[in-house]
């Protein structure tokens, strides 16, 4: 079947059990100017596997997520007219291994060919082209990280502690630390 690995159901890319994935968005580091791509397994949003991408391609990622069709093809809409022309389609993306903090992935397509990838290009592909997001079990458990939920935030958070502590802050507060001239 056109050299497919991955089958809905199958959950393995070959030999190797996988984890369907979507994307949550791209939040930006404004403190370090960074992108960084979120994606989460489908149906379990207690982890989050975060990528760093750039920011074309998280461009490119916020507007797929938006459904946005730009007047004229931007690049990963080019790709996909040009694979539609050849009679060829992507059929999913696979973030297969990181090394040193970077991620690889797969380009699969309907005719056997699979492609290395940015993670970020391939992401940016599959929201276009509506096809699985997948990796690996091995780098989603490596690589995703624990989120918090609502309830233990608002444990951590006690307000009368925190206004005890803003009172002992007024409290020890001197006219003098306001003092701006040398």
């Amino acid at each position: 079947m056109y050299g497919i690995t991955y089958r809905p159901g199958e959950n393995r890319i070959g030999q190797t059990a996988v984890i369907h994935l979507e994307v949550v968005g791209v939040h930006i580091e404004e403190m370090q100017n960074m992108a960084v791509l979120w994606l989460q397994k489908v149906d379990d949003d207690s982890r989050i596997l975060e990528i760093v991408i750039g920011p074309i391609e998280a461009e490119a990622i916020s507007l797929a997520q938006q459904g946005v069709v730009p007047p004229r093809p931007l690049t990963h809409n080019l790709l996909l007219d040009i694979l539609e022309s050849m009679n060829v389609n992507l059929v999913e993306v696979q973030i297969t291994n990181i090394e040193n903090n970077t991620y690889f992935a797969n380009l699969i397509f309907s005719n056997g060919a699979k492609v290395s990838a940015r993670p970020s290009d391939a992401v940016a592909l599959a929201l276009r082209a509506e096809v699985p997001i997948l990796a690996t079990a091995e780098v989603y458990e490596v690589a995703s990280k624990q989120i918090r939920s609502q309830e233990d935030e608002d444990e951590d958070e006690n307000p009368e502690d925190e206004i005890e502590a803003f009172r002992n802050f007024l409290e020890d507060l001197n006219p003098d630390d306001f003092d701006t001239q040398p």
